[in-house]
Formats: C-alpha cells, structure tokens, sequence
C-alpha cells in the first residue's frame, strides 16, 4: 500500500461566475503525475470549482492512505481548515448571520475528511518555478472550462501542458499573458514559444502564430470566435 498520496487541485471559472471546471493531479512519490482527472461543471463560480475539485479529489483516492494536498484557493482550504468548526456551531451561518455559502459542497468536504489522514498545503498560483503539480491542475481546470469536456487518464487524454507563468513585473520585449508566447510580433500576433491549446479546443505548436483572445492566447482566426 502507498505510504503517502501527493495531489493538487484546482477549479476556473472563465466570468466568475462563467464557464467552470474542476481538476485533480495526483502523483507518484518522485512528484511525477500518475493520474489525472477534470470535469466540467457548466457556469458556476471559482469558489463552487475549487470546492468541487477537492471533493472530486478526496473521492478518487485511498481514504486508508495519507494524502498532501496542494491547493492555490485560499477561500477553499480556510473553509474547510478554519471556518468550518464556527459554522457548524453557529447552524451553518457566518458570524454575520448569513447561510454559509456553498454548503453543500463544504458538508461533502468534510463528511470525506472524516476519519483520513489529510495535509493542506497552499501554494501560490502561476508562480515562475511555482508547484508543478498545481500548474498541472490549474491547466487541466481552465482547459475544461473552455471545453465544458470531461478528461484525464481514465479518458485516455494527454497530461495537460502548464502555460508559462508570469513574472511579477514585465521587462521590454517579454511575452505576457498565459499563452506561451514569444518576442516575435506580425501585425498583433506573436510566434508562440511554448505549445497551448487555444479556447476553441484544438492546440497550437510551439513557433505557430498565436494572437490574444478573451480566453488568453489561440489561433489568430478565433480572436473574433465565441468562446
């Protein structure tokens, strides 16, 4: 039996509220992922896709096996670390009295986390040198999103490849902007240094001419595309 599961999770939502999805990784003991997995869950909130990301995580692994789960929602993990003991006690209300939000997800979360051996820890997202795993995961959820697609091993997909994060601050001349890009500019578009997947749902190369859209960098043909 596994001593330890490695996982990260993640949730996107194209609007907030828009076009949303969930994903998990989970990896072997070198960091490597194993697994993968990601479902769309239609127009909902980041909040409900990050929640759900973890539900679906914690119900695809080993209850009997210790688990680390990386996670760049502060929201979600409070809520399941910090918050929860205070709304129970309070009838599911915040203490301003409100109903908690989402609490049909946070009440899956805990009925799961009961009786299992679960770390968190946070990771901050789209990070130069940033928690592989997590980027995995992050890709994975916004490709979904985009896609309204189920994927991930079970469906025989490919593991997601990370866009490039962003540095802090631009420099001169630097790409920006989560579509791999390069310094070569044509006309608004730009030869793209990494491979991608454009929001229209098929990929681009590495070196292929990709232009800026509203779900961030794609074909130049579906810059006018609804998404």
């Amino acid at each position: 039996m596994e001593e330890r599961i490695i996982a990260a999770c993640d949730g996107a939502s194209k609007g907030n509220p828009g076009p949303a999805a969930w994903a998990w990784v989970v990896a072997d003991a070198e960091g490597n992922p194993v697994r993968w997995e990601a479902g769309p869950l239609g127009s909902a909130t980041n909040n409900i896709a990050e929640l759900t990301a973890l539900l679906e995580l914690l119900r695809s692994t080993d209850p009997a096996v210790p688990v680390e789960v990386r996670m760049d929602s502060q929201y979600a993990m409070n809520a399941v670390t910090k918050w929860l003991p205070g709304w129970k006690r309070n009838g599911w209300k915040t203490s301003g009295g409100k109903p908690v939000a989402n609490r049909e997800l946070v009440v899956g979360v805990d009925e799961l986390l009961s009786g299992r051996s679960v770390t968190f820890r946070y990771v901050p997202a789209h990070q130069v040198d940033g928690d592989p795993l997590n980027a995995l995961a992050d890709q994975a959820a916004s490709e979904a999103a985009v896609s309204q697609r189920e994927a991930g091993t079970a469906h025989g997909s490919p593991v997601p490849v990370p866009a490039p994060a962003r540095a802090s601050k631009s420099r001169p001349g630097a790409a920006g902007g989560s579509g791999a890009a390069g310094r070569t500019r044509t006309g608004g578009t730009i030869r793209a240094k990494f491979a991608g997947r454009c929001h229209c749902g098929r990929q681009y190369a590495a070196k292929d001419m990709i232009a800026k859209n509203p779900n961030g960098w794609g074909h130049p043909e579906c810059r006018i595309a609804p998404a």
